[in-house]
């Protein structure tokens, strides 16, 4: 297998660097403002809109299932975006994604009720999230894609941040234009036709992201591969033979991520309105606050990530995400607008110790020739098995505990778990500025070879740690 090193490519300018990096963030803010307006839409409106015959939980968890329908599309988005993003380049398919995802989400803005049109209001609903979620499939892996491989290896960490705080941020901006124009034209109006606004509003945006994205430059790591011809015909199929073990411990350290973000930015918002009887403007307050923090969060534990090491810092998140997930539980049952707040923050650093050095470490376990396909199907096979179940089973185990929380902590608790082995079992793709390089390494995406894997187990003293290499050479030995 072959790989792109960063020692081999031509010196990037100033000026190139600067739009990749830019370019990677605007487009994915708002591409994720699009896709998380729907979720908070889902969580608060669309049940009272589109589902009227369906009253309380029941309505709530089918609202909610609309938004899971999006996750459905986003592996197929991954494995036809990532096909095309290897094939012809990164560039191109970011511009198609975001075309996909404003299209839609403008689109919803003018859906008739179920009022209206009856049964074709939902399903018209389905078929456009699931459009949305086709384009965000498409969307990750190849903004990541352009921030790291713009990026020397020492600043991969930082630079796949960029992309990563494009969340929060269009988090932030969906968030708000609900606050806002619910606090100006009042609830009932609101639930009536103002949150259309938001979704209108988005074709301003996405008109915004293709000027700076068509400005933007194809990533080094690919010109050079294509210049090599280097390039795979079938990303998919290589990738499934060669680096499956890859895959699946991609999608594997994602999953802990994903289930505590998506409780936090969708479940809680229902947990703290219906099932606390507060106002739904608390737990929006505190995802927007966490939302703001997170956009310096993510980005330091990027740097930590290419300080000391990936797997080191993603440890550290996943092991806390469980380990938090009673006392945050804690927290919201107090009813204290500033304990609920503090709850969600933490929730989030926490997230954000996994998610700041992701973009950096996903990529990095996929050499050139099929990383925009194995990161993005990796990434979208976590999000389909843990987001898009983690609001419904969430609602689910709520109702079967009687309205208590603990099954929900207890999945939180096992996604966690899962994460943990996962990541113990990935091979180390950057250990760090500050350690000395260990010969076996899988910096920079490049596969250590089966020689010096053994060189590296033959110093190892430990019995225990022996055992992880051991593990760690099955998986990255080139199949």
């Amino acid at each position: 297998m072959t790989n792109a090193s960063s020692s081999n490519l031509p010196a990037q300018s100033p000026e190139m660097v600067r739009r990749a990096k830019w370019g990677s963030f605007i487009g994915t803010a708002i591409e994720w403002y699009d896709f998380y307006l729907y979720g908070t839409a889902a969580a608060l409106v669309f049940s009272q809109v589109f589902f009227t015959d369906f009253n309380g939980p029941t309505g709530t968890l089918l609202s909610l299932m609309t938004f899971s329908a999006g996750f459905v599309a986003r592996p197929l988005g991954g494995i036809v975006m990532g096909h095309f993003g290897d094939r012809i380049g990164r560039k191109s398919m970011l511009v198609l994604s975001l075309m996909m995802m404003g299209s839609a989400t403008t689109l919803i803005g003018f859906l008739p009720t179920y009022a209206t049109i009856g049964v074709w209001a939902p399903i018209l609903l389905v078929v456009l999230r699931v459009i949305q979620g086709f384009g965000v499939g498409g969307e990750w892996g190849g903004a990541v894609l352009v921030a790291v491989e713009h990026a020397p290896k020492t600043k991969k960490g930082v630079a796949g941040s960029w992309p990563q705080v494009g969340v929060p941020v269009g988090l932030f901006m969906a968030n708000a234009v609900f606050m806002i124009t619910n606090f100006i034209i009042g609830s009932e109006a609101f639930v009536a036709w103002g949150w259309r606004i938001g979704f209108l509003g988005s074709a301003l945006l996405i008109a915004t992201g293709l000027i700076i994205r068509l400005k933007m430059e194809e990533t080094p790591d690919f010109a050079q591969a294509k210049e090599k011809d280097d390039i795979a015909k079938f990303p998919v199929a290589d990738m499934l033979r060669s680096q499956w073990r890859r895959l699946l411990l991609a999608t594997g350290v994602k999953i802990s991520q994903n289930a505590i973000f998506y409780i936090l930015t969708v479940f809680t918002l229902t947990y703290v309105g219906e099932s606390l009887g507060m106002s739904d403007d608390v737990a929006l307050g505190g995802v927007m606050v966490a939302c703001v923090i997170s956009v310096f969060t993510l980005m330091l534990f990027g740097w930590v990530s290419d300080q000391f090491g990936r797997r080191r810092t993603y440890l550290f998140g996943a092991v806390a995400s469980g380990l938090f997930a009673f006392p945050m539980f804690a927290l919201l049952d107090t009813r204290n607008v500033i304990l609920i707040a503090l709850a969600i923050v933490i929730g989030f650093v926490f997230h954000d110790s996994m998610y700041g050095p992701q973009a950096a470490f996903m990529s990095e376990m996929f050499d050139t020739k099929v990383r925009y396909t194995g990161t993005s199907l990796g990434y979208q096979l976590a999000s389909t098995i843990a987001g898009a179940v983690s609001p419904v089973l969430a609602v689910y185990l709520l109702q079967v505990a009687g309205g208590r929380p603990w099954l929900v902590a207890v999945y939180m608790i096992g996604a966690s778990i899962i994460s943990v082995l996962a990541t113990l079992m990935a091979p180390e793709t950057h250990r760090g500025n500050r350690r000395k390089p260990q010969t076996g390494d899988a910096s920079n995406g490049a596969t250590a070879d089966h020689s010096d894997n053994s060189a590296a187990l033959g110093r190892t003293a430990s019995t225990a740690r022996s055992a992880v290499r051991s593990t760690e050479q099955k998986i990255t030995e080139p199949q």
